[in-house]
């Protein structure tokens, strides 16, 4: 039987939603084949039971006191040793952070190429296919991957999360782990209540028209309306009014949002790159002639500092329909 991989990842105990994403792109080719969530990490009990009941077949736990903290050559050595002996048809990372550094990684591990940062997957005989923006989103490119293992990592909220019936068989592997060449000591985390920006199924992003730090304190309050996370565009970031951690765009993450708010936002080629892909875009800026329009859903031309505060009211109220 054919077996799918794929690469998982939860931190400080919590699983990331990329992952059961993950697991519906894999049931989408799997046409048979097993589809095996494969987690690294340490002390990995409660990841792997949550893993286990959002649909897998299977669910292989690496638990080492070695892998606590992401090392990318240590990880990348022990996916690679693991691909080698068990020989998965098929390796699905993500195009989060971590999965942008891991994946390729592996993929040179191996000797195989690899489609990245892929919206879309399908197979066609014994080959990939996949989908993927290039050139900051104007254009798709259809790309075809061949050899084994197969392998792509997939822009996160490309695919709905999986749910499943906690029937997953949970094998443990227990591999050599090799002293890294680089150790990471320490973990530094910003602590907030609100989804990951690069996770979110909803956005609320300000750009230079916020006028200043301040302002955002007004997105922060229809974000707790929405549920949703606060992004922002590279102006914002590089004026010091939010953290990089936000920032979304070519140099910053890239989102795929079912809803994504601009405020304040006029549409750099760089920061579209980054959420063109979003499901809806809705546009709130007081210049009609602002390029965010051209690719938006909904555009409302006005004042963010009159709209903002509107729609919040009105989500707060019960008003919003």
């Amino acid at each position: 039987m054919q077996t799918i991989w794929v690469l998982g990842e939860a931190r400080d105990g919590e699983v990331k939603r990329v992952t059961y994403e993950l697991i519906t792109a894999a049931r989408e080719i799997a046409d048979g084949a097993s589809v095996t969530v494969v987690l690294l990490g340490d002390d990995l009990d409660g990841p792997v039971a949550e893993i286990a009941a959002h649909g897998p077949d299977a669910v292989i736990a690496v638990s080492d006191p070695g892998l606590a903290n992401y090392s990318p050559d240590a990880w990348a050595a022990v996916l690679a040793a693991m691909a080698r002996d068990s020989d998965p048809d098929v390796i699905l990372g993500s195009s989060t952070a971590r999965g942008r550094d891991l994946t390729p990684r592996v993929a040179a591990e191996l000797g195989v190429g690899l489609a990245s940062d892929v919206v879309e997957i399908g197979r066609d005989g014994d080959a990939l296919t996949a989908v993927r923006p290039i050139y900051a989103g104007k254009a798709v490119q259809h790309v075809r991957v061949t050899g084994k293992p197969l392998m792509a990592t997939i822009r996160p909220n490309s695919y709905p999360a999986a749910e499943g019936d906690g029937a997953a068989q949970v094998n443990t592997a227990a591999p050599a782990v090799a002293e890294p060449r680089a150790v990471v000591t320490i973990v530094e985390v910003s602590a907030s209540e609100r989804p990951d920006v690069a996770e979110a199924d909803v956005i609320v992003s300000g750009g230079r028209g916020m006028g200043g730090p301040e302002h955002f304190a007004m997105l922060e309050e229809l974000a707790d309306q929405l549920g949703a996370a606060v992004g922002a565009s590279r102006a914002a970031v590089d004026a010091n009014w939010r953290p990089h951690s936000e920032q979304v765009g070519q140099t910053g993450k890239t989102v795929s949002p079912t809803l994504y708010i601009a405020c304040g936002i006029s549409g750099a080629v760089q920061h579209v790159a980054g959420m063109k892909t979003s499901k809806v875009i809705v546009a709130i800026n007081k210049d009609p002639e602002a390029p965010i329009f051209g690719i938006s859903d909904y555009g409302i031309v006005g004042d963010v500092f009159e709209v903002v505060p509107a729609i919040t009211a009105a989500l707060r109220d019960g008003d919003a329909g």
